[in-house]
């Protein structure tokens, strides 16, 4: 468990009062519970771990978090296929940075590249333009999977009730 870095809950209060909206302890469960860990979720999948807390904050009150925190640009949308939305909040401390999804298991592993990074300046700067994001999604199949027959990472899955990919 990671503890939130007080600058988010600045900047997310900057934003509701800017808004005319008021603090409420519902919004900040659900605050403290995005950024209490270091994973990619989709709204339902934070509707349940919102709903542990006892807190009484609602779905619509989790979808409503999460859009402010999008529009406060403290919470990235990001695409990992399914057609379903998921949410980054790794995205304040690493903006450029990309996704490997595994096709079996559905586990997403965030990397960096100096690399990757060099290549998106420089095909941007060639086509006349200045990178401001850079987002890559690579899917791959797990090769413990295809050699060994079995995954942890898929089992673990499978037992937290993770949605997994569909199969192709």
């Amino acid at each position: 468990m990671r503890y939130m870095d007080p600058a988010i809950q600045e900047r997310l209060n900057a934003h509701i009062k800017k808004k005319g909206l008021r603090n409420t302890p519902q919004r900040n469960v659900i605050v403290e519970e995005i950024f209490s860990k270091d994973e990619h979720f989709t709204a339902d999948e934070l509707w349940e771990r919102v709903r542990k807390t006892n807190s009484g904050a609602s779905r619509a009150t989790v979808y409503r978090t999460i859009s402010l925190l999008v529009e406060a640009r403290l919470l990235h949308e990001i695409d990992l296929g399914e057609e379903v939305k998921t949410y980054d909040p790794n995205f304040l401390d690493r903006p450029a940075h990309n996704h490997l999804i595994c096709v079996d298991c559905g586990k997403v592993l965030e990397f960096e590249d100096t690399h990757v990074e060099l290549l998106n300046d420089c095909l941007s700067k060639r086509m006349g333009y200045t990178p401001v994001a850079q987002a890559i999604r690579i899917e791959a199949s797990c090769d413990q999977l295809r050699i060994k027959k079995s995954c942890p990472n898929l089992i673990k899955a499978r037992v937290e009730g993770k949605r997994l990919p569909r199969q192709r």
